[in-house]
């Protein structure tokens, strides 16, 4: 059977469109992977719902499940609640949390961390707590190999920060990290003091 020309030419075309089409939609699918993973990180949520917020008895432990059931880290709990930035910290992976304890917490200024704990600061606290935070997983051995490259680590709020090694110890941003612990979502670095970005 004889297909007439135009046919054959539409027909070519639609193909083609169609390829077009789809490639273009894997790329836009991958362009909005990497802005819905930041975007989740820099979530501030004023209502309480999400993954964060749901009950039941699960065994895995996420960066957040780990701070709550940590006696050292009520401080970052309190403010993690405050800015609202819950589930942050529990749908987005792989992640690297540095969680400063309460006595890193305590070497703020008294007022300063009060002031930060306030509602009408809410943004500017979440903006502390995402530079706690990167959008990639980086176990202990990661971060050595970034020494060795000389490469920073990108944070959830678009600054970087510096990995260096006095001795056997680890810094990140000049802060030490005291110990790393494997949660299901990534990494979380218990470290010794806040790490507070750059204005």
């Amino acid at each position: 059977m004889n297909i007439p020309f135009f046919l054959k030419s539409s027909a070519s075309i639609f193909l083609m469109l169609c390829l077009l089409g789809c490639n273009s939609s894997e790329k836009t699918e991958s362009i909005d992977k990497t802005t819905d993973a930041k975007a989740n990180l820099n979530e501030v949520s004023s209502s309480n719902k999400g993954q964060a917020f749901i009950e039941g008895d699960s065994d895995v432990v996420n960066a957040l499940s780990l701070a709550i059931n940590s006696p050292d880290h009520t401080t970052l709990v309190k403010a993690v609640q405050a800015a609202g930035v819950e589930n942050a910290l529990v749908n987005v992976g792989p992640l690297t949390v540095f969680a400063p304890t309460n006595a890193a917490f305590d070497k703020l200024d008294k007022a300063t961390l009060e002031d930060l704990l306030r509602p009408e600061n809410k943004s500017k606290l979440a903006n502390i707590l995402i530079h706690h935070v990167a959008p990639s997983n980086y176990p202990i051995k990661t971060l050595e190999k970034n020494i060795e490259k000389n490469r920073k680590l990108y944070m959830a709020d678009g600054q970087y920060l510096e990995v260096t090694k006095q001795g056997q110890d680890l810094y990140v941003g000049g802060v030490k990290i005291i110990t790393s612990v494997d949660v299901s979502n990534g990494w979380v670095h218990i470290i010794e003091d806040v790490l507070l970005p750059k204005n």
